[in-house]
C-alpha cells in the first residue's frame, strides 16, 4: 500500500484554546508546541495574534524555540490582523474569510466578490513580504460548490500555497466529505487541508476520509478540544494513519503524555472511554476477552498501547473469569489453591453487583480472606 500523502497541522494552541473557558498562558503554549514537535508534527497553529497582545507575545515566543515543525498564525483578512502575525516571526499566515452565503450576509452586509477580491488582497501583501499563504474559507461545507471552487482558483492564482476546506459546524458525514473532497481535489491545483469540527461526532471520521480522497493537510486538536464539540482528535488521527494510511514517521509514544498535559492546562476532563488515550483505552474485564489477551493481546486490541505511550489494565469486576483473576492475583505476588480462586472469584462478581470497584486493596482483603478460612 503506498503511504497516503498527508502533513499534520495542529491547531490546539488557536482553535482548541477557543473551547470555553481555556486559556493558555505563554509556557503551556511552549510546553505543548514542544511535545507536539516531539510527535512529528509538521505544522503548529500557534494561535490568533491580532487577539491581544498577550497573544502576540505568546505566537511570537513559539516562533523563537527553533523547532522542526513550521508555525502558523491565524488572521482574518485584515491588514492590522496579517501585520500582527507577519510580526511574530511565523513561517505562515493563514488568512480566512467566510465564503458561504449566509456567512457573507451577516458578517459583511455586501457582495460575496466583494469580500473575496478584498481577501486577495490580503493574499498579495503576504506573499509579497515573502511568507507563503494558507487561503482557508470559512463555511466551506455550506458553500455553493461553483463559487468555493472559484475562491480556491483565484486564491490559486493569487499565490497561495495552501487552499483549506472548513467544515465549521460539522455538518458533513463522511460519504458527503468523500464526494465533496474528491471534487475538490481534481479541480483545483494547489494542496488542499481539512478542518473539521465535531458538532455530529464526525471530525475524525471526516478528516481520515479527506485525506483518503487526497486532501494534503489534516487539521486536528490534542484531545479533539475546540468550540462547541471540538475538532478531529490529534491521537486519533494519527493512529488511523498509521492503522489504515500505512504512515510510520509519527512517533505515537508521545501521545498519552501529550493528551495528560493538555488535558492539564485546559482543565477539560478526558471521558474515560476516550479512544487512543482515555483511561478505559486498553483495560480489559470481561473473563473471554482476558484469557485471549493473555494467550496474544491482538484478539481484542487492534493496536498496542505502547505504541501510544499507554498501559494495559486488567480490570476485575462482575464479567471477570478465572484465568483473568490468576493473571492479577500472580501479579501481586500471591498464590492460591484452585478452591480459594474460585472464593475470591465469587466475591469479586459480589461485590461488583453491588458497583462497588474492585481496587487493589479490596482485592488482597478478599486474598487474604480466602487464605485464613479453613477450606469446607
Amino acid at each position: 500500500m503506498k503511504p497516503w500523502n498527508v502533513e499534520i497541522c495542529d491547531v490546539t494552541l488557536r482553535d482548541g484554546e477557543q473551547t470555553p473557558g481555556v486559556s493558555f498562558s505563554c509556557e503551556e503554549k511552549s510546553a505543548i508546541a514542544r511535545k507536539l514537535d516531539e510527535v512529528g508534527v509538521e505544522m503548529i497553529e500557534a494561535g490568533f495574534p491580532a487577539v491581544s497582545p498577550y497573544e502576540q507575545q505568546c505566537v511570537a515566543a513559539i516562533s523563537r524555540l527553533g523547532l522542526s515543525a513550521r508555525i502558523c498564525g491565524f488572521a482574518r483578512a485584515r491588514k492590522p490582523d496579517v501585520d500582527a502575525a507577519i510580526d511574530c516571526g511565523v513561517d505562515m499566515v493563514s488568512i480566512f474569510i467566510p465564503t458561504s452565503e449566509l456567512h457573507v450576509r451577516l458578517k459583511f452586509k455586501k457582495p460575496r466578490e466583494q469580500v473575496l477580491e478584498e481577501a486577495l488582497l490580503m493574499v498579495d501583501y503576504v506573499t509579497d513580504h515573502g511568507l507563503p499563504v494558507r487561503f482557508a474559507a470559512e463555511d466551506a461545507s455550506r458553500t455553493d460548490l461553483a463559487f468555493l471552487k472559484d475562491v480556491y482558483r483565484q486564491g490559486a492564482e493569487r499565490g497561495a500555497a495552501l487552499l483549506s476546506f472548513a467544515d465549521t459546524v460539522g455538518c458533513l458525514t463522511p460519504l458527503e466529505m468523500h464526494r465533496i473532497m474528491t471534487d475538490l481535489v481534481a479541480s483545483v491545483d494547489k494542496p488542499l487541508c481539512a478542518h473539521c469540527h465535531n458538532d455530529m461526532g464526525c471530525a475524525t471520521a471526516n478528516t481520515i476520509t479527506a485525506a483518503e480522497a487526497g486532501a494534503f493537510q489534516l487539521h486536528t486538536t490534542v484531545n479533539g478540544i475546540g468550540e462547541r464539540a471540538g475538532n478531529a482528535s490529534l491521537e486519533e488521527v494519527l493512529v488511523a494513519l498509521r492503522m489504515k494510511g500505512d504512515i510510520g514517521r509519527y512517533d505515537l509514544s508521545h501521545l498519552t503524555e501529550l493528551s495528560r498535559m493538555v488535558e492539564k492546562f485546559s482543565g477539560i476532563r478526558l471521558p474515560k472511554n476516550k479512544p487512543v488515550v482515555g483511561e478505559f483505552a486498553f483495560s480489559h474485564e470481561s473473563g473471554i476477552h482476558i484469557a485471549a489477551i493473555l494467550e496474544d493481546p491482538l484478539t481484542y486490541e487492534n493496536f498496542p498501547p505502547e505504541l501510544v505511550g499507554g498501559e494495559r489494565h486488567f480490570i476485575l469486576g462482575k464479567h471477570t473469569g478465572k484465568k483473568a483473576l490468576e493473571h492479577v492475583v500472580a501479579s501481586l505476588g500471591c498464590e492460591l489453591s484452585e478452591p480459594q480462586i474460585c472464593q475470591v472469584l465469587d466475591q469479586v462478581k459480589k461485590h461488583s453487583e453491588q458497583k462497588c470497584s474492585i481496587t487493589p486493596d479490596i482485592l488482597k482483603k478478599l486474598i487474604r480472606k480466602a487464605r485464613e478460612e479453613k477450606p469446607q
